[in-house]
């Protein structure tokens, strides 16, 4: 089995047991955001700068591997017209069920984004990618597509793992991994993964996903690290995440 494959049904899992990044918002945080009060996140804790979005009224985004029903149901009460893409179906009923709730419309596709999106080039004004790009083994690809369908102006959000939490063991206390963390090539890495029921996962370099980036063509605009959230490293205030605001010329 392809290893997508396998991420999606260890993802479509995890949501059946209360995940919590597959847990949906609620009708109380829908209607806040319909109300100008709202927040969301690319990495574990720190809210996303306001700023970096502008005015999302009447603007296309597209939700990357962002789906459960969290972020785009936001977006959908500020006025955006909201598509997401996803390869976990059970990550994608949520989003389905939040729209049929609060009534609004969003475009729903099941797709492996290793593979070239099904979109045109230039479709979109924004694309918010929350931490996913660790359950892929290529990232500069899938920076490429991006830019592809992306207009020109368009802005990528992104939060990325940026491999210190593969070096570590369960308690963070001791490095027990070199990098590349890479389980296809390794598959002791791929034994480890199965029995802490992890998926399959993969270290990326700040050249990979900074470089691959600006490689694509994309201007760096603003970035802020954050912690696990929890954890050993979050205690020391070790940061292991990275938020990038990304922009294609115009």
């Amino acid at each position: 089995m392809d290893y997508t494959e396998v991420n999606a049904q260890t993802i479509d899992r995890w949501v059946r047991e209360g995940w919590e990044w597959g847990v949906p918002v609620s009708h109380q945080a829908y209607l806040d955001a319909v109300a100008g009060n709202w927040d969301v996140v690319l990495t574990p804790i720190k809210p996303v700068p306001k700023a970096w979005f502008g005015d999302l009224k009447g603007k296309h985004i597209l939700g990357l591997a962002c789906g459960g029903g969290q972020q785009m149901p936001i977006f959908a009460a500020l006025g955006a017209v909201c598509t997401v893409l996803d390869y976990s179906p059970a990550q994608l009923e949520s989003e389905r069920m939040v729209s049929q709730r609060e009534g609004y419309d969003i475009r729903i596709i099941r797709a492996d984004m290793t593979k070239p999106l099904p979109f045109d080039d230039c479709s979109f004004d924004l694309i918010f990618h929350p931490v996913s790009n660790c359950y892929v083994r290529e990232v500069r690809p899938i920076f490429r597509e991006c830019f592809r369908v992306l207009k020109p102006g368009g802005v990528l959000l992104g939060g990325y793992d940026m491999g210190i939490n593969f070096l570590v063991d369960e308690k963070e206390e001791r490095i027990v991994n070199s990098l590349p963390f890479d389980p296809i090539a390794n598959p002791a890495l791929m034994a480890e993964l199965q029995q802490s029921d992890s998926g399959v996962q993969f270290s990326h370099t700040l050249e990979d996903q900074i470089g691959g980036q600006l490689a694509a063509g994309f201007q760096i605009t603003a970035l802020y690290e954050d912690t696990n959230g929890y954890g050993r490293l979050h205690d020391m205030g070790i940061p292991t995440f990275a938020a990038i605001r990304a922009v294609k010329p115009e």
